[in-house]
């Protein structure tokens, strides 16, 4: 693999540079004082930002961007190699990187780089660990996969030795991280485009366990079935969080206010210490924050420092994110889950909340997701009083003609609950509005573009 030598800055071109990581990545470099160039579909507040701080975008993807001066190109798992600005860097025989792999390289300059992984959970927990960094004056290195209001964006580049980053299991690209402090936060079958089945995704996991060298730290749920295979032949310390006794840290008296914000007993080796007020939504943000405070310990921040950060922590964009009321105090809501276990932790969370009938359009993500975990969907679903399918949002994927939002939407029905399908975003809209009723909650979920339904009903 190509290595960057840091202290001699090029021009990297990135392929798809108006991602939420690769613009994330291009800004630090930016900071370093390398020139950077990409390209991406269309302009973009993430794109236009990079221009800003001096950044060449083209707007479309073509072999002429690859200019003369490039010195290494950075693509993602989304770019394949008929891309023509992929091809073009091939023929001219240039360096290319994976954004996983600049990524771990750009780890590697920082003395405690800490990474987040797991199935669900990574921009909340990386979000916490981020505030807890900054109420203590730490001034890390944020690069987090989501818009955290705190930092105005996905990145912000510091001037210690602390870089906080998630670590995504697709296509394993986490395997080229080197993190001093690895968190992983869950196991769960996911990506089944790329693993061949949850033992493959749980020994995926335990290859980036290993990447924490024996003098650094891996925190993980001590609670998951796949514990002892992630864990296993470690030569570093490993501290637990969880529900169980077992766990260095755990909670207790979990108790919520009107608007679902958790206040628990944080517990570490059996003995009370303190009570935690967090302001993001539901039970299963108690447990990232756990891990969150055994980070933070470990990094030498006070439990004080601790307490305020995550008081101050609201999480990331489209994580159970309030977007305005409409007709008569229908609140609108917005988030990001887009598997069972996310969207089961979300509708959970909505139930520690007040409200009259529980509205959720859910646009599903991807085929493959879908069809190999439709029963799981439609289990996690079920618990609406209502449920408007979108259709499936394919990203990367092609229809295989398996499985249909229709369908799903179907089954839901069969289950007792309000259930249907509509064609299209406006249909949904004019539904709604049409039935909506008072102090009903609506829930716009899914990983695509669900989101522009609530930003429309605000509007209107």
């Amino acid at each position: 693999m190509y290595q960057i030598d840091f202290h001699k800055p090029l021009h990297i071109h990135f392929i798809g540079i108006g991602g939420i990581s690769m613009s994330g990545l291009a800004e630090i470099l930016l900071g370093e004082d390398f020139v950077i160039s990409g390209s991406d579909s269309k302009s973009s507040p993430l794109t236009q930002a990079l221009e800003k701080k001096g950044a060449t975008i083209y707007y479309g993807q073509r072999a002429t961007n690859i200019t003369d001066d490039v010195d290494v190109v950075v693509y993602t798992a989304a770019i394949h190699p008929d891309n023509p600005e992929f091809a073009c860097a091939k023929e001219k025989g240039l360096p290319m990187l994976t954004r996983a792999e600049l990524l771990g390289q750009i780890m590697r300059n920082y003395d405690t780089p800490v990474a987040i992984s797991g199935t669900h959970g990574k921009t909340t927990t990386t979000s916490m660990v981020s505030h807890i960094l900054l109420a203590g004056d730490c001034d890390p290195t944020i690069s987090v996969g989501g818009i955290l209001p705190a930092i105005g964006g996905n990145i912000r580049v510091g001037n210690s030795e602390t870089f906080v980053t998630e670590a995504c299991e697709y296509t394993n690209s986490y395997h080229a991280f080197k993190p001093f402090i690895s968190i992983i936060l869950n196991v769960d079958a996911d990506h089944l485009d790329f693993f061949k089945d949850i033992d493959e995704i749980a020994e995926s996991f335990h290859v980036f366990a290993t990447k924490t060298p024996k003098e650094g730290l891996v925190i993980v749920n001590g609670d998951m079935k796949y514990y002892d295979t992630v864990v296993r032949d470690l030569e570093c310390r490993v501290v637990t969080f969880g529900k169980g006794a077992q766990n260095k840290y755990s909670a207790h008296n979990i108790r919520f206010d009107d608007f679902g914000h958790p206040t628990y007993t944080l517990v570490v080796d059996g003995k009370e210490i303190t009570d935690i007020t967090l302001k993001v939504f539901g039970e299963h943000n108690v447990y990232n924050s756990l891990s969150a405070i055994a980070a933070s310990l470990e990094l030498g921040i006070s439990i004080d420092v601790i307490k305020q950060g995550l008081s101050e922590c609201v999480g990331a964009e489209r994580r159970f994110e309030y977007k305005g009321t409409i007709l008569d105090n229908v609140r609108v809501m917005d988030d990001y889950a887009h598997h069972p276990t996310e969207i089961a932790a979300t509708l959970k969370a909505a139930k520690n909340t007040s409200y009259n009938e529980l509205w959720c359009v859910f646009q599903p993500h991807t085929y493959s997701r879908t069809y190999a975990l439709f029963d799981e969907f439609v289990d996690a679903l079920k618990v609406c009083d209502h449920v408007i399918v979108a259709d499936i949002y394919a990203a990367r994927e092609k229809d295989t003609g398996l499985v249909s939002a229709k369908q799903l939407a179907e089954k839901i029905a069969e289950t007792g609950t309000d259930a249907f399908y509509l064609p299209s975003f406006d249909d949904i809209e004019n539904y709604l509005l049409k039935n909506c009723k008072k102090n009903d909650l609506l829930i716009t979920m899914g990983a695509g573009n669900v989101y522009s339904i609530g930003n429309d009903l605000i509007k209107n």
